[in-house]
């Protein structure tokens, strides 16, 4: 470092995941997009590897006044996008708890807040051993770190005995405790936690000391490119069975679900035992979001809050998103039947974004399948493929390359 101080951080020269994304962007602009598979975008691309922007809500962002997304937003977002946003997370289920609301930018603010309210300077925030970065990132840049859990088993099940053992060490150490945990659609395994999984969670925080606070946050992001939406939020109810000293927030990603990922729009809601409880959460965020990005952008709360104003509207889009959900899931059934076939070992796969390979030496494989075109990126403990950026007939291509990169550098 030179001039900026690293303060416990450790600052790569560039973001990683971009970092190989750009070097994808620079081979195909030399020899030609059709001999280079980019497997390491986030967003829905489709066959051409075009960016996929509902329709229904292109029309809606077109038709937009100045007052509609010009205006400063109120730091926790407007009425209307609170409670549409609500309607959005949840879908059919009604929470019992007490909800507040806080828009954020994306996903990725809500866990921001989630963390610099709900643990101390020092404090380890626990994330299972597969995971996705920023998180690292995120709990560094605010003073925190990260401890992970191990997420499977041998038999490739939630290892929910490492997660306890982790969640009592941690309750040992410190008053607060955060946990994160990504599901449905795990980023980056596209592994989901069973409504059983869950219950088995909530049996750990009944018998943790009372006095000590959990702040359990729901990464949702993927939550409606997991298949039916509602069957995969059968695991709320679970929330709001949670113990007093049990603090659940959703983080949920307006920027996933309606294809505005550049609008940075999310939210983080709370379900709350109290009243007081919710009332701290809405204060504690807002003052947060103030002292980092003041306000969100107005113009993705409008739109979600005009779609569900109007319920042909909604239906569009819903309509619409169900048949990009379901190029998505066959392209992930894809990738796992060609990878069956190859014989390449999948870490435990069930549906969203990404899929994952684990491997001892995840950046010498990488930087051998750059060579041939294809970008994925590695990671502590194997490869992610991004199944939402690369066409089926390719999510049958890699897995065979991937066996035979990690076969000749295992020779």
């Amino acid at each position: 470092m030179i001039f900026a101080r690293e303060n416990g951080r450790t600052i790569p020269k560039e973001d990683k995941i971009f970092g190989i994304a750009n070097r994808a962007k620079e081979m195909a602009a030399k020899v030609g997009k059709d001999k280079v598979i980019n497997g390491t975008i986030g967003a829905l691309m489709d066959d051409e590897g075009k960016l996929i922007v509902l329709k229904s809500v292109d029309r809606v962002f077109k038709s937009l006044t100045p007052d509609e997304y010009a205006a400063y937003a109120p730091i926790g977002g407007t009425p209307e996008f609170k409670e549409a946003v609500k309607k959005a997370a949840f879908g059919k289920y009604e929470p019992k708890g007490f909800t507040e609301v806080c828009a954020t930018p994306g996903g990725t603010g809500a866990i921001r807040n989630t963390i610099s309210n709900y643990s101390a300077p020092g404090d380890r925030v626990l994330v299972a051993d597969w995971f996705w970065a920023p998180y690292k990132t995120i709990s560094q840049e605010i003073g925190r770190e990260v401890q992970t859990f191990r997420f499977f088993t041998e038999e490739g099940r939630f290892d929910i005995d490492d997660f306890k053992k982790n969640v009592l060490e941690l309750l040992e150490l410190q008053q607060s405790l955060v946990i994160i945990i990504n599901s449905p659609a795990h980023n980056p395994t596209g592994y989901s936690l069973s409504v059983t999984d869950w219950r088995n969670i909530k049996a750990i925080f009944e018998k943790t000391p009372q006095d000590k606070h959990v702040a359990l946050f729901c990464d949702v992001a993927y939550i409606d490119f997991a298949g039916d939406e509602e069957q995969y939020r059968q695991f709320l109810p679970v929330l709001d069975e949670m113990p007093e000293n049990v603090l659940p927030v959703i983080g949920y990603s307006a920027s996933k679900t309606f294809t505005i990922y550049g609008m940075r729009c999310g939210a983080m809601i709370c379900i709350a035992k109290t009243p007081a409880i919710a009332i701290e959460f809405k204060q504690a965020c807002e003052f947060s979001s103030r002292g980092s990005w003041s306000n969100c952008n107005r113009a993705p709360q409008t739109i979600i809050a005009k779609i569900y104003q109007d319920p042909e509207l909604k239906k569009m889009v819903d309509e619409e998103r169900a048949e990009y959900r379901d190029m998505l899931l066959r392209r992930g059934r894809a990738f796992e039947e060609a990878a069956k076939e190859c014989g390449l070992e999948m870490v435990p796969f069930d549906a969203g974004f990404f899929a994952s390979v684990p491997m001892p030496n995840p950046d010498e494989v990488a930087a051998e399948l750059e060579k041939e075109g294809i970008f994925l990126v590695p990671l502590a403990k194997g490869i992610r493929v991004s199944v939402a950026s690369v066409s089926e007939e390719n999510c049958r291509k890699i897995p065979a390359r991937i066996k035979a990169c990690m076969e000749k550098l295992n020779k």
